[in-house]
C-alpha cells in the first residue's frame, strides 16, 4: 500500500521530505476551506517543499469569498503536518500528488479569524480549558447520478436499489469498494458501507475522531467520493434533496465528550446509564439547535429535506431509541456512549457545524441546561394539537427563518466569531433573495397555461 497517513502523528520536515522522495511525489496541494465549506487548493511543485513547510507561501484573500478585502488581502498558508497524505487516484507515470491541509493566517502570522479551521480550533481550545475533548462520528449520505453522452450530470439515479440491497440491484457496490479502498489508503478507518433508503443513495461510515480530525475527514471524504465517481463516469452529490418525493441525504453526527480518556456521557449508576454531562449536552443542543440550523443546514435545498414524511428529523425532542426524534441516544454504553444529532446535512461546512455543536454542548454543561423528558411516541404520527400539548417545537422550515434565529442567539454567534458570522449571514440573505427571485420549472408548469 505504501505510505499511509497517521493523523495522530506530527510529521517532521525531514520525514515529509523523505516520504516525498520515496514515493516520487511531484505535486503538493495546499488545501483549505472557505466559509461556504468549499474546498480550495493551491498546487505547488514538490521542489518547493521548504517554502511550504516554512509558511512562506501566500494567497490573495480578496479572491476568496468571505475572506479579506483587496486592501488587506495578503495571507499565508500554515500547513498542518498531521494531514500530509498522498492522493491515490492522482498517480501518473510522471509522479504522484499529495495534499496537506492548511490553516490560513494573516500577514502578521496570527490565525485568520475568517478561516473556518482556525475558528474551530478556537472553540476546541475553549473546551480543552474545561478538560473536554469532543469526539464526532459523522454519517454522510450521498447520491450517485448518471451522466449524459456529453458528460453533463442528469437527475437519473444510477440504480433503483433500496436500503441494504445487494448487487446486481445495487449498482454502486464496486464504486463504493473503490472509494473505501482509497479512503483506507489515506488513513481512514472505514467501518461500513451500504446502499441507503432512496434510489441511487449511499452511505460510507468511518470511525469517530476528535472534532478537528473529523472536520478534516469530512472534507477529505467528500473530495474522495466525488473524485472517484468522476473517474467512473458518474456524479456523486452531497446535495441534501436532489429529487422530490424521496428521502434526502443527511449527515447524522454521533457526539461524545471525553475527559482524561474517559467518556463523560457514561454513568452506570444513573437513569439510562447517561451522566449529567450527557443530559446537559442534550439540553444545550435542544436549546440552540434552531439557531445553529442555519449552519448545519446551510442552503435553500436543505429545507426540502427536513420536512415530515421522509424520515428526516423535524421535531425538537430526544429519545433513547425513537428515530423520529431530533436527538437519539443509541443503545451502546461504556466508552461507546454517544448522542446522535440527526438534523445536519452533508452540504454544511464541517468546521463551522462542529464549532456550533461544540459550543452548544459547552453551554449546556456549564449552565446545567436540563432537557425535557424523552419522547417515546412516533412523533411523525402526532397531530399538531398533540405536538403543542407536548411542547414539541419544529426546526425552521426555510433558510431565511433559520438565519433570523441565528441572529438572535449569542452562543451560536460566538461559536462563529464576528467575521464569519457577518460574512455568513450576508451571504445567506443574498442566497435566499436570489432563490425568491428565480422562476422555477414548477411555476412554469403550474401557471403558464392556466393564467
Amino acid at each position: 500500500m505504501g505510505f499511509v497517513p497517521n493523523y495522530n502523528k506530527e510529521w517532521s520536515n525531514e520525514e515529509i521530505k523523505q516520504i516525498i522522495e520515496e514515493n516520487n511525489v511531484e505535486i503538493i496541494k495546499l488545501e483549505f476551506c472557505d466559509i461556504n465549506g468549499t474546498m480550495k487548493n493551491l498546487s505547488i511543485p514538490a521542489s518547493q517543499i521548504d517554502k511550504i513547510l516554512n509558511n512562506e507561501l501566500m494567497l490573495d484573500g480578496s479572491s476568496i469569498q468571505g475572506f479579506r478585502s483587496i486592501e488587506t488581502s495578503d495571507m499565508y498558508f500554515f500547513p498542518d503536518r498531521k494531514t500530509f497524505a498522498i492522493l491515490p487516484w492522482r498517480t501518473t507515470d510522471e509522479g504522484k500528488e499529495a495534499r496537506i491541509i492548511c490553516d490560513i493566517h494573516n500577514a502578521d502570522g496570527t490565525p485568520f479569524e475568517g478561516c473556518p479551521r482556525c475558528n474551530l480550533k478556537r472553540i476546541i481550545a475553549k473546551a480543552e480549558k474545561l478538560g473536554y475533548t469532543l469526539n464526532v462520528g459523522p454519517e454522510a449520505e450521498f447520491f450517485i447520478f448518471k451522466k449524459d453522452e456529453h458528460g453533463n450530470t442528469t437527475l437519473i439515479p444510477h440504480d433503483k436499489a433500496g436500503y441494504y440491497d445487494a448487487g446486481p440491484v445495487d449498482k454502486g457496490e464496486n464504486l463504493r469498494r473503490t472509494i473505501v479502498k482509497t479512503l483506507k489508503q489515506m488513513g481512514f478507518d472505514v467501518e461500513a458501507s451500504h446502499h441507503e433508503a432512496a434510489i441511487g443513495q449511499h452511505e460510507i461510515d468511518f470511525k469517530y475522531a476528535d472534532a478537528l480530525t473529523t472536520a478534516d475527514n469530512v472534507m477529505t471524504f467528500k473530495y474522495v467520493v466525488k473524485a472517484i465517481a468522476e473517474q467512473n463516469g458518474v456524479c456523486a452529490t452531497f446535495m441534501p434533496k436532489p429529487i422530490y418525493g424521496i428521502n434526502g441525504s443527511g449527515m447524522h453526527c454521533n457526539l461524545s465528550i471525553f475527559k482524561n480518556g474517559k467518556n463523560l456521557f457514561f454513568d452506570p449508576e444513573s437513569d439510562y446509564q447517561l451522566s449529567q454531562e450527557a443530559m446537559y449536552s442534550i439540553g444545550g443542543l435542544l436549546k440552540h439547535v434552531k439557531a445553529f440550523t442555519a449552519i448545519t443546514n446551510p442552503i435553500v435545498n436543505s429545507y426540502k429535506r427536513i420536512v415530515p414524511g421522509y424520515e428526516a428529523p423535524v421535531y425538537l425532542a430526544w429519545s433513547l431509541a425513537n428515530r423520529s426524534a431530533l436527538i437519539r441516544v443509541p443503545a451502546k454504553r461504556g466508552n461507546g456512549t454517544r448522542v446522535e444529532l440527526r438534523s445536519p446535512d452533508p452540504s454544511c461546512n464541517p468546521y463551522l457545524a462542529i464549532a456550533v455543536i461544540l459550543e452548544a454542548i459547552i453551554d449546556g454543561v456549564e449552565n446545567k441546561i436540563e432537557p425535557p423528558m424523552q419522547v417515546e411516541e412516533n412523533i411523525y404520527e402526532m397531530t399538531p394539537k398533540e405536538l403543542a400539548a407536548a411542547n414539541i417545537e419544529s426546526l425552521p422550515g426555510r433558510l431565511d427563518a433559520a438565519v433570523a434565529l441565528l441572529e438572535k442567539d449569542e452562543v451560536v454567534k460566538n461559536a462563529l466569531g464576528e467575521h464569519i458570522y457577518n460574512e455568513f449571514v450576508t451571504t445567506k440573505k443574498k442566497e435566499y433573495e436570489l432563490y425568491n427571485l428565480y422562476v422555477s420549472q414548477w411555476e412554469i408548469d403550474r401557471y403558464l397555461d392556466a393564467h
